[in-house]
């Protein structure tokens, strides 16, 4: 096999087996449900005006929607929740064009709870090969196929971290090595290839897909000059700025017109669409939980608290929420009435506990009356956990970011709760590991993330979780 072969490994057909994939599901899939289901119905008939218009209708619109929504499974970096939530939309699309274009052309009447349940099998399926497809294109990039080749120019730190990024072959990538002016780093860099001005002559030489610049903004003139000799022989050209000596985090590049801005992170949530689909699942869920499941949880467990220990049914408790504002949590009263409330966390052991309240606190149903918080907008279902008041006082004085959480909402669950750092944080470093992955979920949200952690949660509920208590 040649140079050439090895390196494209076919990869002008992965776009294509993949939409093929997508039509001979989708066709499939419909087919079987017309043959078992609508068997005796004119839509049954692979040779009636129903069933050529129905496959007509079933295959153009997988053709509409794909037409701006790109999976980007063949991309040499695209991660699996991203593939989970752009394939979820593309069939939540697909099924409201389907159904529409089914009414209207009167093919077949379907009933409501068959017709969802079959959607969310096909959505399943078609989830499952876009995943399965992704993982046999990494282990097929990993053997030496279908990958990019790429220089890097420059011998900074800046270049070091790129190359070893480059290195996770699974992206697709291959580094040919570095271009630098400096000779003393031909025994430093991995691969020292020469120069900068011998740039253009190796490339000549040999097949470059991509170059990476890595070079200080001093070098203006020769970052121009490589720019302009990449677009001219279609070499797709990356510059790394030197952003790591005052940011050493991954951060947002916004343009107020021409001018390039940077931000210390991206918040998905600052963005109006976002924030109206998170809370329109925040009421529709807090609606159902406080008139489906609450009225007999309150009467069950106000009960036994109030039979079994003196003091209200609900606790009450400040606790600093969106933007440092002060609000009341509510949750099942499980410990005796104390002075300490407001100061101590609970802890394994802890005698303040009712023997109701370490079950209520085990299972999570302790937190049920924080559904009240979120219908009344102080909270969200998922997000980062509110402090009590004392503990926002403290960690917000020896933690950088500590009140960078309260740029959303908190919630009843988050990310660091199912991540292993629910409950009592004993030392400093532990609310910094809860605080990390706070400011990662505020700067990574999605709706998918949200139901992702709801199932966790109900999962961690059902095994049990060490650190409630």
């Amino acid at each position: 096999m040649n140079v050439t072969e090895g390196k494209d490994g076919y990869g002008f057909m992965i776009d294509w087996i993949i939409r093929i994939g997508d039509l001979l599901l989708i066709n499939v899939f419909f087919l079987l449900a017309f043959h078992f289901f609508y068997d005796s119905t004119p839509v049954g008939n692979m040779y009636s005006r129903e069933f050529m218009t129905a496959f007509l209708l079933i295959n153009l619109c997988y053709f509409f929607i794909a037409s701006f929504i790109r999976f980007h499974i063949s991309s040499n970096v695209v991660y699996l929740d991203s593939i989970v939530q752009k394939s979820s939309v593309f069939i939540a699309l697909y099924a409201f064009l389907i159904t529409t274009g089914f009414s209207v052309f009167n093919i077949v009447s379907i009933p409501v709870l068959p017709w969802i349940v079959g959607f969310f099998i096909l959505a399943t399926l078609f989830i499952t090969w876009h995943i399965l497809f992704r993982v046999v294109l990494k282990i097929y990039r990993r053997r030496g196929y279908n990958y990019r080749q790429v220089i890097i120019i420059g011998g900074s730190q800046n270049a070091v971290k790129i190359h070893k990024s480059l290195l996770i072959s699974d992206f697709g990538y291959k580094v040919m090595g570095f271009f630098d002016d400096d000779p003393n780093k031909k025994d430093l860099l991995p691969n020292y290839l020469g120069k900068i001005s011998e740039v253009k002559a190796y490339t000549q030489d040999v097949e470059v897909d991509e170059i990476f610049c890595t070079l200080p903004g001093s070098e203006d003139q020769t970052i121009v000059d490589l720019i302009t000799y990449s677009e001219k022989n279609m070499i797709r050209f990356h510059l790394v700025p030197e952003f790591n000596k005052f940011i050493k985090r991954r951060f947002s590049l916004m343009f107020l017109e021409s001018t390039p801005v940077l931000s210390l992170r991206n918040e998905p949530l600052q963005h109006f669409s976002n924030r109206l689909v998170k809370r329109t699942f925040d009421l529709l869920f807090s609606i159902l939980v406080l008139l489906a499941v609450f009225p007999i949880i309150y009467i069950i467990f106000g009960a036994i608290i109030k039979a079994t220990s003196p003091g209200p049914v609900i606790f009450k408790q400040k606790r600093t929420g969106k933007d440092g504002r002060i609000f009341n949590c509510y949750k099942f009263r499980s410990m005796r009435p104390n002075k300490e409330a407001d100061k101590l966390q609970a802890t394994a052991g802890d005698s303040r506990i009712t023997k109701v309240g370490a079950f209520m606190r085990k299972t999570s149903i302790d937190e049920l009356p924080q559904f009240i918080n979120v219908f009344k907008n102080d909270m969200s279902v998922v997000g980062p956990r509110p402090h009590m008041l004392k503990h926002t006082e403290l960690y917000s004085s020896i933690i950088d970011k500590f009140m960078v959480r309260h740029l959303v909402k908190p919630g009843i669950t988050g990310w660091a709760q199912v991540t292993g750092y629910r409950g009592e944080t004993k030392t400093v470093e532990e609310m910094e590991g809860r605080v990390v992955r706070d400011v990662w979920y505020l700067e990574n949200w999605t709706f998918f993330l949200d139901l992702k952690i709801i199932y966790l949660t109900i999962i961690n509920v059902f095994k049990g979780d060490a650190n409630a208590f």
